[in-house]
Protein backbone atom coordinates (compact mmCIF):
# COMPACT_ATOMS: atom_id res chain seq x y z
CA UNK A 1 0.00 0.00 0.00
CA UNK A 2 1.25 3.48 -0.84
CA UNK A 3 2.41 5.76 1.94
CA UNK A 4 0.19 8.55 0.65
CA UNK A 5 -3.43 8.64 -0.47
CA UNK A 6 -4.24 10.53 -3.63
CA UNK A 7 -7.87 11.33 -4.35
CA UNK A 8 -8.69 12.37 -7.88
CA UNK A 9 -11.38 12.33 -10.53
CA UNK A 10 -10.85 11.44 -14.17
CA UNK A 11 -10.55 14.16 -16.77
CA UNK A 12 -13.01 14.49 -19.59
CA UNK A 13 -12.24 14.50 -23.29
CA UNK A 14 -10.14 17.31 -24.62
CA UNK A 15 -11.73 19.86 -26.67
CA UNK A 16 -10.75 23.04 -28.36
CA UNK A 17 -12.29 26.06 -29.92
CA UNK A 18 -11.33 29.55 -31.16
CA UNK A 19 -12.47 32.99 -29.90
CA UNK A 20 -13.32 34.93 -33.04
CA UNK A 21 -14.17 38.52 -33.82
CA UNK A 22 -17.37 38.41 -35.85
CA UNK A 23 -17.43 42.16 -36.34
CA UNK A 24 -14.60 42.21 -38.90
CA UNK A 25 -16.21 43.67 -41.97
CA UNK A 26 -13.82 42.18 -44.53
CA UNK A 27 -14.67 38.67 -43.31
CA UNK A 28 -18.38 39.36 -43.87
CA UNK A 29 -17.60 40.65 -47.33
CA UNK A 30 -15.50 37.59 -48.14
CA UNK A 31 -18.24 35.30 -46.86
CA UNK A 32 -20.86 37.00 -49.02
CA UNK A 33 -18.48 36.93 -52.00
CA UNK A 34 -17.99 33.15 -51.90
CA UNK A 35 -21.61 32.46 -51.07
CA UNK A 36 -22.72 34.46 -54.11
CA UNK A 37 -20.19 32.72 -56.35
CA UNK A 38 -21.29 29.30 -55.15
CA UNK A 39 -24.95 30.14 -55.77
CA UNK A 40 -23.99 31.39 -59.26
CA UNK A 41 -22.81 27.91 -60.24
CA UNK A 42 -25.09 25.61 -62.24
CA UNK A 43 -27.13 23.26 -60.08
CA UNK A 44 -25.15 20.20 -61.19
CA UNK A 45 -21.87 21.91 -60.26
CA UNK A 46 -23.27 22.85 -56.85
CA UNK A 47 -24.33 19.25 -56.17
CA UNK A 48 -20.94 18.00 -57.37
CA UNK A 49 -19.13 20.42 -55.04
CA UNK A 50 -21.35 19.42 -52.14
CA UNK A 51 -20.49 15.75 -52.70
CA UNK A 52 -16.78 16.56 -52.62
CA UNK A 53 -17.33 18.68 -49.52
CA UNK A 54 -18.92 15.79 -47.63
CA UNK A 55 -15.94 13.54 -48.32
CA UNK A 56 -13.43 16.24 -47.37
CA UNK A 57 -15.30 17.12 -44.18
CA UNK A 58 -15.30 13.47 -43.13
CA UNK A 59 -11.54 13.29 -43.77
CA UNK A 60 -10.99 16.38 -41.61
CA UNK A 61 -13.14 15.19 -38.72
CA UNK A 62 -11.73 11.67 -38.80
CA UNK A 63 -8.18 13.11 -39.03
CA UNK A 64 -7.28 10.98 -42.02
CA UNK A 65 -3.71 11.34 -43.32
CA UNK A 66 -4.82 12.09 -46.90
CA UNK A 67 -7.82 13.52 -48.70
CA UNK A 68 -8.71 13.14 -52.37
CA UNK A 69 -11.10 15.49 -54.11
CA UNK A 70 -12.14 16.34 -57.66
CA UNK A 71 -13.02 19.45 -59.61
CA UNK A 72 -15.88 19.67 -62.13
CA UNK A 73 -15.20 20.16 -65.82
CA UNK A 74 -16.00 23.87 -65.65
CA UNK A 75 -17.01 26.61 -63.21
CA UNK A 76 -18.56 30.06 -63.37
CA UNK A 77 -15.79 32.48 -62.48
CA UNK A 78 -17.71 35.73 -61.95
CA UNK A 79 -21.14 37.19 -61.30
CA UNK A 80 -21.76 37.68 -65.02
CA UNK A 81 -22.01 33.91 -65.48
CA UNK A 82 -18.84 33.48 -67.51
CA UNK A 83 -17.72 29.84 -67.58
CA UNK A 84 -14.21 28.49 -67.89
CA UNK A 85 -13.00 24.95 -68.39
CA UNK A 86 -10.75 23.30 -65.80
CA UNK A 87 -7.78 21.54 -67.47
CA UNK A 88 -8.08 17.73 -67.14
CA UNK A 89 -4.72 17.49 -65.32
CA UNK A 90 -6.14 19.60 -62.46
CA UNK A 91 -9.41 17.76 -61.94
CA UNK A 92 -8.09 15.10 -59.55
CA UNK A 93 -6.40 16.44 -56.43
CA UNK A 94 -4.69 14.96 -53.37
CA UNK A 95 -3.92 16.66 -50.08
CA UNK A 96 -1.30 14.99 -47.90
CA UNK A 97 1.66 13.01 -49.15
CA UNK A 98 3.30 9.67 -48.44
CA UNK A 99 5.01 10.96 -45.31
CA UNK A 100 1.68 12.20 -43.95
CA UNK A 101 0.16 8.81 -44.67
CA UNK A 102 2.94 6.94 -42.89
CA UNK A 103 3.02 9.25 -39.87
CA UNK A 104 -0.78 9.62 -39.71
CA UNK A 105 -0.39 13.39 -39.67
CA UNK A 106 -3.43 15.63 -39.32
CA UNK A 107 -4.89 16.36 -42.75
CA UNK A 108 -6.20 19.82 -41.80
CA UNK A 109 -2.95 21.70 -42.41
CA UNK A 110 -2.13 19.77 -45.58
CA UNK A 111 -5.58 20.44 -47.02
CA UNK A 112 -5.44 24.17 -46.25
CA UNK A 113 -2.01 24.40 -47.87
CA UNK A 114 -3.10 22.52 -50.98
CA UNK A 115 -6.22 24.66 -51.44
CA UNK A 116 -4.17 27.83 -50.99
CA UNK A 117 -1.73 26.66 -53.66
CA UNK A 118 -4.57 25.95 -56.06
CA UNK A 119 -6.28 29.27 -55.34
CA UNK A 120 -3.07 31.04 -56.34
CA UNK A 121 -2.90 29.15 -59.62
CA UNK A 122 -2.48 31.19 -62.79
CA UNK A 123 -5.55 29.46 -64.21
CA UNK A 124 -8.69 31.38 -63.05
CA UNK A 125 -10.90 28.30 -63.27
CA UNK A 126 -8.60 26.26 -61.02
CA UNK A 127 -8.37 29.04 -58.46
CA UNK A 128 -12.14 29.46 -58.46
CA UNK A 129 -12.78 25.72 -58.09
CA UNK A 130 -10.44 25.52 -55.11
CA UNK A 131 -12.18 28.45 -53.43
CA UNK A 132 -15.59 26.91 -54.07
CA UNK A 133 -14.50 23.55 -52.63
CA UNK A 134 -13.19 25.33 -49.53
CA UNK A 135 -16.48 27.21 -49.15
CA UNK A 136 -18.66 24.13 -49.71
CA UNK A 137 -16.69 22.10 -47.17
CA UNK A 138 -16.88 24.74 -44.46
CA UNK A 139 -20.60 25.27 -45.11
CA UNK A 140 -21.25 21.54 -44.91
CA UNK A 141 -19.45 21.27 -41.58
CA UNK A 142 -21.36 24.14 -40.03
CA UNK A 143 -24.81 23.55 -41.53
CA UNK A 144 -25.07 19.79 -42.05
CA UNK A 145 -22.68 17.95 -39.72
CA UNK A 146 -24.03 19.44 -36.49
CA UNK A 147 -27.55 19.33 -35.05
CA UNK A 148 -29.43 22.60 -34.73
CA UNK A 149 -30.59 23.48 -31.24
CA UNK A 150 -33.16 25.56 -29.44
CA UNK A 151 -33.29 29.35 -29.48
CA UNK A 152 -31.57 30.29 -26.21
CA UNK A 153 -30.33 33.32 -24.35
CA UNK A 154 -27.50 33.18 -21.85
CA UNK A 155 -26.25 35.84 -19.47
CA UNK A 156 -22.79 35.95 -17.88
CA UNK A 157 -22.37 35.28 -14.20
CA UNK A 158 -21.38 38.25 -12.06
CA UNK A 159 -17.95 39.56 -13.03
CA UNK A 160 -17.62 37.22 -16.04
CA UNK A 161 -17.61 37.71 -19.81
CA UNK A 162 -18.78 34.37 -21.24
CA UNK A 163 -22.60 34.07 -21.10
CA UNK A 164 -23.23 30.71 -19.43
CA UNK A 165 -26.44 31.09 -17.41
CA UNK A 166 -29.57 30.31 -19.43
CA UNK A 167 -32.35 32.83 -19.11
CA UNK A 168 -35.42 30.88 -18.09
CA UNK A 169 -38.62 31.72 -19.89
CA UNK A 170 -42.05 31.14 -18.47
CA UNK A 171 -41.53 27.42 -18.19
CA UNK A 172 -44.12 25.36 -16.42
CA UNK A 173 -43.58 24.88 -12.67
CA UNK A 174 -42.05 21.59 -11.72
CA UNK A 175 -44.34 19.07 -10.12
CA UNK A 176 -43.61 17.72 -6.68
CA UNK A 177 -44.16 14.19 -8.03
CA UNK A 178 -41.97 14.57 -11.10
CA UNK A 179 -38.54 12.97 -11.01
CA UNK A 180 -35.62 14.94 -12.50
CA UNK A 181 -35.23 12.42 -15.32
CA UNK A 182 -38.93 12.16 -16.24
CA UNK A 183 -40.27 13.29 -19.59
CA UNK A 184 -42.82 16.10 -19.39
CA UNK A 185 -46.24 16.01 -21.06
CA UNK A 186 -47.43 19.47 -22.05
CA UNK A 187 -49.71 21.26 -24.49
CA UNK A 188 -48.09 24.12 -26.40
CA UNK A 189 -50.18 27.33 -25.96
CA UNK A 190 -49.95 28.20 -29.66
CA UNK A 191 -51.18 24.70 -30.59
CA UNK A 192 -54.02 24.39 -28.11
CA UNK A 193 -56.53 21.72 -29.02
CA UNK A 194 -54.08 19.65 -31.06
CA UNK A 195 -53.33 17.29 -28.21
CA UNK A 196 -50.53 16.78 -25.71
CA UNK A 197 -46.86 16.85 -26.65
CA UNK A 198 -44.40 14.47 -24.99
CA UNK A 199 -41.28 16.53 -24.27
CA UNK A 200 -38.36 14.16 -23.53
CA UNK A 201 -36.34 16.65 -21.44
CA UNK A 202 -37.00 18.28 -18.10
CA UNK A 203 -37.45 22.08 -18.00
CA UNK A 204 -33.94 22.62 -16.62
CA UNK A 205 -32.45 20.88 -19.67
CA UNK A 206 -34.71 22.64 -22.16
CA UNK A 207 -33.25 26.00 -21.17
CA UNK A 208 -30.08 25.00 -23.02
CA UNK A 209 -29.22 24.81 -26.72
CA UNK A 210 -29.13 20.99 -26.99
CA UNK A 211 -31.06 19.47 -24.05
CA UNK A 212 -29.93 15.94 -24.88
CA UNK A 213 -26.42 16.82 -23.65
CA UNK A 214 -27.45 18.47 -20.38
CA UNK A 215 -26.30 16.42 -17.38
CA UNK A 216 -26.89 18.87 -14.49
CA UNK A 217 -29.66 21.26 -13.53
CA UNK A 218 -29.11 24.71 -12.04
CA UNK A 219 -28.73 23.17 -8.58
CA UNK A 220 -25.92 20.91 -9.88
CA UNK A 221 -28.12 17.84 -9.48
CA UNK A 222 -27.21 14.95 -11.74
CA UNK A 223 -29.84 14.38 -14.46
CA UNK A 224 -28.16 11.33 -15.99
CA UNK A 225 -27.32 7.92 -14.59
CA UNK A 226 -23.67 8.50 -13.68
CA UNK A 227 -20.72 10.87 -13.95
CA UNK A 228 -19.50 8.72 -16.84
CA UNK A 229 -22.63 9.73 -18.75
CA UNK A 230 -22.02 13.36 -17.79
CA UNK A 231 -18.43 13.15 -19.07
CA UNK A 232 -19.73 11.63 -22.32
CA UNK A 233 -22.06 14.62 -22.74
CA UNK A 234 -19.13 17.00 -22.14
CA UNK A 235 -17.16 15.12 -24.80
CA UNK A 236 -20.06 15.46 -27.28
CA UNK A 237 -20.19 19.21 -26.72
CA UNK A 238 -16.43 19.51 -27.13
CA UNK A 239 -16.59 17.64 -30.43
CA UNK A 240 -19.42 19.92 -31.57
CA UNK A 241 -17.26 23.00 -30.98
CA UNK A 242 -14.24 21.23 -32.51
CA UNK A 243 -16.15 20.83 -35.79
CA UNK A 244 -16.96 24.55 -35.78
CA UNK A 245 -13.33 25.36 -35.04
CA UNK A 246 -12.15 23.15 -37.89
CA UNK A 247 -14.58 24.81 -40.29
CA UNK A 248 -13.31 28.27 -39.35
CA UNK A 249 -9.67 27.19 -39.59
CA UNK A 250 -10.46 26.09 -43.15
CA UNK A 251 -12.44 29.22 -44.07
CA UNK A 252 -12.05 32.04 -41.49
CA UNK A 253 -14.86 34.06 -43.07
CA UNK A 254 -17.34 31.47 -41.75
CA UNK A 255 -17.49 33.50 -38.53
CA UNK A 256 -19.86 35.78 -40.46
CA UNK A 257 -22.30 32.93 -41.07
CA UNK A 258 -25.44 33.27 -38.93
CA UNK A 259 -25.73 29.52 -38.42
CA UNK A 260 -22.14 29.38 -37.18
CA UNK A 261 -22.75 32.23 -34.75
CA UNK A 262 -25.94 30.66 -33.38
CA UNK A 263 -24.37 27.22 -32.94
CA UNK A 264 -21.20 28.52 -31.35
CA UNK A 265 -23.09 30.81 -28.96
CA UNK A 266 -25.54 28.11 -27.96
CA UNK A 267 -22.95 25.39 -27.45
CA UNK A 268 -20.21 27.49 -25.83
CA UNK A 269 -22.50 28.67 -23.04
CA UNK A 270 -23.84 25.15 -22.51
CA UNK A 271 -20.39 23.52 -22.43
CA UNK A 272 -18.90 25.96 -19.93
CA UNK A 273 -21.99 25.75 -17.73
CA UNK A 274 -22.08 21.96 -17.73
CA UNK A 275 -18.30 21.60 -17.45
CA UNK A 276 -18.28 23.73 -14.32
CA UNK A 277 -21.25 21.81 -12.91
CA UNK A 278 -19.43 18.52 -13.46
CA UNK A 279 -16.32 19.85 -11.72
CA UNK A 280 -18.34 21.09 -8.74
CA UNK A 281 -20.21 17.78 -8.55
CA UNK A 282 -16.97 15.81 -8.56
CA UNK A 283 -15.56 18.15 -5.90
CA UNK A 284 -18.47 17.15 -3.65
CA UNK A 285 -17.68 13.50 -4.41
CA UNK A 286 -14.09 14.10 -3.33
CA UNK A 287 -15.28 15.70 -0.09
CA UNK A 288 -17.51 12.71 0.64
CA UNK A 289 -14.67 10.31 -0.12
CA UNK A 290 -12.30 12.12 2.22
CA UNK A 291 -14.83 12.05 5.04
CA UNK A 292 -15.56 8.35 4.53
CA UNK A 293 -11.88 7.41 4.49
CA UNK A 294 -11.12 9.64 7.45
CA UNK A 295 -13.85 7.92 9.45
CA UNK A 296 -12.29 4.57 8.54
CA UNK A 297 -8.82 5.79 9.68
CA UNK A 298 -7.59 5.33 6.13
CA UNK A 299 -5.89 8.72 5.68
CA UNK A 300 -3.13 8.55 8.25
CA UNK A 301 -0.29 8.14 5.76
CA UNK A 302 -0.63 11.46 3.95
CA UNK A 303 -3.07 12.95 1.51
CA UNK A 304 -2.81 14.61 -1.91
CA UNK A 305 -5.74 15.96 -3.89
CA UNK A 306 -6.44 16.42 -7.58
CA UNK A 307 -9.29 18.87 -7.73
CA UNK A 308 -11.12 18.97 -11.10
CA UNK A 309 -12.01 22.32 -12.64
CA UNK A 310 -13.21 23.47 -16.06
CA UNK A 311 -10.85 25.75 -17.95
CA UNK A 312 -13.02 28.07 -20.07
CA UNK A 313 -10.08 28.99 -22.32
CA UNK A 314 -9.01 25.43 -23.17
CA UNK A 315 -12.66 24.28 -22.90
CA UNK A 316 -11.76 21.12 -21.06
CA UNK A 317 -11.51 19.65 -17.61
CA UNK A 318 -8.18 20.06 -15.85
CA UNK A 319 -6.80 19.07 -12.45
CA UNK A 320 -5.43 21.28 -9.70
CA UNK A 321 -3.00 19.12 -7.76
CA UNK A 322 -1.82 19.94 -4.25
CA UNK A 323 -0.63 18.27 -1.09
CA UNK A 324 -2.75 18.31 2.07
CA UNK A 325 -0.69 16.08 4.37
CA UNK A 326 2.90 15.00 3.63
CA UNK A 327 3.61 11.30 3.26
CA UNK A 328 4.26 9.61 6.57
CA UNK A 329 2.42 8.38 9.60
CA UNK A 330 0.51 11.55 10.44
CA UNK A 331 -2.97 11.33 11.88
CA UNK A 332 -5.59 12.96 9.68
CA UNK A 333 -7.08 16.12 11.13
CA UNK A 334 -9.74 18.16 9.25
CA UNK A 335 -7.79 21.34 9.98
CA UNK A 336 -5.10 20.12 7.55
CA UNK A 337 -7.61 20.29 4.68
CA UNK A 338 -8.74 23.75 5.77
CA UNK A 339 -5.18 25.06 5.91
CA UNK A 340 -4.23 23.52 2.55
CA UNK A 341 -7.37 24.91 0.91
CA UNK A 342 -6.63 28.40 2.22
CA UNK A 343 -3.07 28.22 0.94
CA UNK A 344 -4.20 27.06 -2.49
CA UNK A 345 -6.78 29.83 -2.70
CA UNK A 346 -4.01 32.38 -2.15
CA UNK A 347 -1.96 30.77 -4.94
CA UNK A 348 -4.82 30.49 -7.41
CA UNK A 349 -5.87 34.10 -6.82
CA UNK A 350 -2.46 35.17 -8.16
CA UNK A 351 -2.28 32.67 -11.03
CA UNK A 352 -2.42 34.76 -14.21
CA UNK A 353 -2.32 31.64 -16.40
CA UNK A 354 -6.03 31.19 -15.67
CA UNK A 355 -8.73 33.44 -17.04
CA UNK A 356 -10.52 35.53 -14.39
CA UNK A 357 -13.67 33.40 -14.70
CA UNK A 358 -11.71 30.13 -14.41
CA UNK A 359 -9.95 31.49 -11.32
CA UNK A 360 -13.30 32.39 -9.82
CA UNK A 361 -14.63 28.90 -10.56
CA UNK A 362 -11.59 27.14 -9.04
CA UNK A 363 -11.56 29.44 -6.01
CA UNK A 364 -15.22 28.56 -5.36
CA UNK A 365 -14.33 24.86 -5.36
CA UNK A 366 -11.42 25.38 -2.97
CA UNK A 367 -13.71 27.41 -0.72
CA UNK A 368 -16.26 24.56 -0.71
CA UNK A 369 -13.49 22.18 0.27
CA UNK A 370 -12.38 24.50 3.06
CA UNK A 371 -15.91 24.96 4.43
CA UNK A 372 -16.60 21.21 4.36
CA UNK A 373 -13.83 20.57 6.90
CA UNK A 374 -13.85 23.83 8.85
CA UNK A 375 -14.93 22.85 12.37
CA UNK A 376 -14.18 26.24 13.93
CA UNK A 377 -17.04 28.00 15.69
CA UNK A 378 -17.39 31.68 14.84
CA UNK A 379 -18.87 34.06 17.34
Amino acid sequence: MSDKSTITRSQGSAGRTATLDVSTSHLREEYQHWRSLFEAQPTLVQRFMEGQARAMADALIQRQPQARFSFPESVVIDASGQKKQIPPEYREQLAGGLIDRLTRSDISLALRQRLSELEQSGNPAVGMAAGLIRHATAMHMVHNMLPAGRSVTYVPDEGEEIPTLPVGGDLEPQSAITAPTDAIVEEEPEEAGRGELLVPFVPAARRFYLPQWVAFDDQRRLLVNSTNDAEAHIGSMQRFLSVLHTAVSLAPYMVADEEYQAKRYGMLGQLVNQGRALARYETQEIIRTIKQRAAAQDLNRGLSLSLPYFDDQALRMKMHNFEVIPAGRIMFVPAFVVRASEQEQAKVAQDTRLSPSTRKHLLAELHELEQAFDTRVYE
